[in-house]
């Protein structure tokens, strides 16, 4: 079985950074392509940032490009999310995601449905 868990939200000034961390647990799932995902008060979930198993491709959507970076350590099982420049409109609770359906791809993966395993959320809240 398969667990995320993860840490690294707060509370921040606008324009402050912060670092999410997601560890991934379970046989096998170092290789799987894993994404952040966000969900604001009244508001879907969104995919914020994707990454491939393998090849470190990546996916950000336009709301962050160019202030958030995703990158993992497989050697560590994590995958991080950067977040720079933050918004008040960054707030929300971010999610973790992982994806067993192609493993050891160069694929990212950006649909909420086609992801297998999601963490518990962490709160970011970024002030005025």
């Amino acid at each position: 079985q398969v667990q995320l868990v993860e840490s690294g939200g707060g509370l921040v000034q606008a324009g402050g950074s912060l670092r999410l961390s997601c560890v991934c647990s379970g046989r096998g799932s170092s290789y799987y392509a894993m994404g952040w995902f966000r969900q604001a008060p009244g508001k879907e979930r969104e995919i914020v940032a994707a990454i491939s198993g393998i090849g470190g491709n990546t996916y950000y959507a336009n709301s962050v490009k160019g202030r958030f970076t995703i990158s993992r350590d497989n050697a560590k099982n994590t995958v991080y999310l950067q977040m720079n420049s933050l918004k008040p409109e960054d707030t929300a609770v971010y999610y973790c995601a992982a994806s067993e359906k192609s493993p050891y791809s160069n694929n990212y993966v950006t649909e909420s449905g086609k992801y297998d395993y999601w963490g518990q959320g962490t709160q970011v809240t970024v002030s005025s």
